[in-house]
């Protein structure tokens, strides 16, 4: 086997996980704005606060502008994804609720409705095929199952095997149904368009880490129109100063304590560059590095690939391989950064036949090469050959 040189730059093939790197501009403007613009937005009348005010409102308009958000005071912002997902569910449900979700739901999910289910709510799931797929079908036969459901709950692309949700059937026959629901968009927010309007969303909570180029530290979660949710964190928000109760109007409610404006400034330099570059483009290049991949490790002896062949995430094992050994030598040998495991979807794994030692993941980005794929399949074959 060849080893990585001490000068020799890491292929960052975990994009799944926190795109990286970030467009020149998402940098530019988180330095810029630290330095510039200190500020809390929302407590001041003073310009500089104004100024910072107005930043986080150019953020929040440019996720509703993306999203299709007729009203962009319903983007509530958050640290992450999974604090804006704790915070429709916790918000949302109660003792006796029922919810239906799926097998293939992130931790992110499954952890809140396991602890909402030992508060009385009822939790139920629609099972995916072996390669992480559902239908329209079972959602509605697993809701027709039992009492009306409050909540249907989806991740929308799969985080193990990029296999995407029919979210598009499901949101209207929940509307129809006078079912809420609600879309984990952490893998598709920035690859796959996505209409909140068109779709029928009530609920959808995203990163600004991942696919919208944004620094680490910023989500957004977005609440309809008709949705009425308790916050979970009180506090200060800059309105209503001389009330003890919680401010109704949005998205004050939502956001207690003091936002990450630089970071929120950044976020929409990440979104404008995705913009520019256009959803398609992103969505093509990452699908043919994808494509590439897997031509490539199926030619390979002993590889087994999971979930769908028009993903843009690749998961596979090497036969008599642990999938962590394989990427410790990944990292040590090659220099080439993947994900293995379980990937804090353990359901996941068990539904595409992976459990208990999960996968290796590489999950390609923008700005990714197709040298980068041709050198992992290359190290792939010198392990396989060594093993």
């Amino acid at each position: 086997m060849t080893s990585a040189h001490n000068d020799e730059s890491i292929i960052y093939l975990d994009n799944s996980a926190t795109s990286f790197p970030k467009p020149e501009s998402v940098y530019q403007t988180l330095d810029h704005i630290s330095r510039t613009c200190g500020a809390n937005p929302g407590r001041g009348s003073y310009s500089l606060a104004n100024q910072a005010a107005q930043l986080v409102l150019k953020a929040r308009l440019a996720v509703a502008s993306l999203f299709a958000i007729a009203d962009c005071s319903r983007v509530v912002f958050t640290g992450n994804a999974t604090s804006a997902i704790n915070q429709a569910l916790f918000g949302l449900l109660e003792s006796g609720d029922r919810v239906v979700t799926t097998s293939m739901e992130h931790n992110a999910v499954a952890r809140p409705l396991h602890a909402l289910k030992e508060r009385g709510v009822i939790v139920d799931k629609v099972q995916g095929d072996t390669a992480g797929q559902i239908t329209c079908e079972q959602v509605q036969q697993v809701c027709s199952a039992g009492a009306k459901p409050k909540l249907v709950v989806i991740n929308h692309c799969s985080n193990v095997t990029g296999t995407v949700q029919p979210i598009d059937a499901i949101g209207p026959w929940c509307r129809e149904q006078g079912i809420l629901f609600m879309v984990d968009a952490a893998q598709s927010a920035g690859v796959y368009p996505i209409d909140v309007q068109g779709m029928a969303i009530d609920l959808l909570a995203a990163p600004g880490h991942k696919s919208l180029f944004g620094p680490q530290g910023t989500g957004f979660l977005y609440v309809g129109p008709d949705i009425t949710l308790k916050p979970l964190v009180y506090g200060g928000t800059g309105t209503l100063s001389s009330h003890l109760e919680q401010p109704e109007q949005m998205p004050e409610r939502f956001e207690s304590g003091t936002l990450n404006t630089p970071a929120l400034a950044a976020l929409t330099a990440g979104i404008d560059f995705l913009m520019a570059q256009g959803l398609g483009q992103v969505h093509r290049h990452e699908f043919l590095l994808a494509q590439r991949l897997r031509q490539g490790l199926g030619e390979i002896s002993g590889i087994t690939l999971y979930g769908p062949e028009n993903a843009t995430v690749v998961s596979f094992t090497l036969s008599g391989c642990d999938p962590a050994e394989m990427g410790f030598i990944l990292d040590r040998d090659f220099a080439i950064a993947v994900r293995v495991g379980l990937h804090c979807a353990p359901e996941a794994h068990k539904t595409i036949g992976s459990f208990p030692l999960g996968t290796v993941r590489v999950s390609p980005g923008f700005f990714n090469t197709e040298q980068h794929i041709e050198r992992l399949i290359e190290a792939v074959r010198e392990i396989a050959d060594a093993s």
